[in-house]
């Protein structure tokens, strides 16, 4: 099981020098966060943290692989991402998201990045998730391809017409 401690940052004890932040993430960062979408992966996460004049500006790179499932087969596969973030972060009375802006409750000054590391792997994730042609799973393939509308389509095609259709399509020849 994976700590989730490591991604908090004490926003108070910040200094006005950039802090830097690393973390590499795996099956056990996914199976922590509790999230179906995202089977698991190897990332690597680079950034910064710095205090500014009302607010803390936090940047994140992000590159690596996830495991998710195929839209096609439903095979698990291996897509590879990468992410640029940037988060802009205040002090408030709470916890909340505004308008592109991070309000951490200034009585806890602790902001838990987890969240929005995980958040930003999802939305680099490309909308379409299929593998490349003839890796998904035979079977499925198979089946897919019996139970295809265009499939079915072509067999009503060479079906015999009835009489009565074929003299209105000599009217219209």
């Amino acid at each position: 099981m994976c700590s989730l401690e490591r991604f908090k940052i004490d926003l108070k004890g910040l200094t006005d020098e950039a802090k830097a932040l690393d973390y590499s993430l795996d099956d056990a960062f996914f199976g922590a966060l509790d999230d179906a979408q995202v089977q698991g992966g190897a990332l690597h996460v680079s950034g910064s943290i710095r205090k500014a004049v009302g607010f803390y500006e936090l940047l994140l790179h992000t590159e690596g692989t996830v495991r998710i499932p195929c839209d096609r087969c439903l095979d698990d596969m291996d897509q590879p991402i990468e992410a640029e973030s940037r988060f802009v972060v205040k002090l408030g009375a709470e916890n909340s998201e505004e308008d592109d802006v991070i309000i951490v409750d200034e009585t806890e000054g602790m902001l838990d990045t987890s969240w929005l590391i995980y958040e930003s792997i999802v939305l680099a994730i490309p909308i379409q998730h299929v593998h490349a042609t003839g890796k998904c799973n035979a079977a499925m393939t198979q089946v897919l391809e019996e139970l295809s509308a265009d499939r079915s389509g072509d067999a009503e095609s060479t079906q015999a017409i009835d009489p009565r259709w074929e003299a209105l399509l000599k009217l219209k020849g």
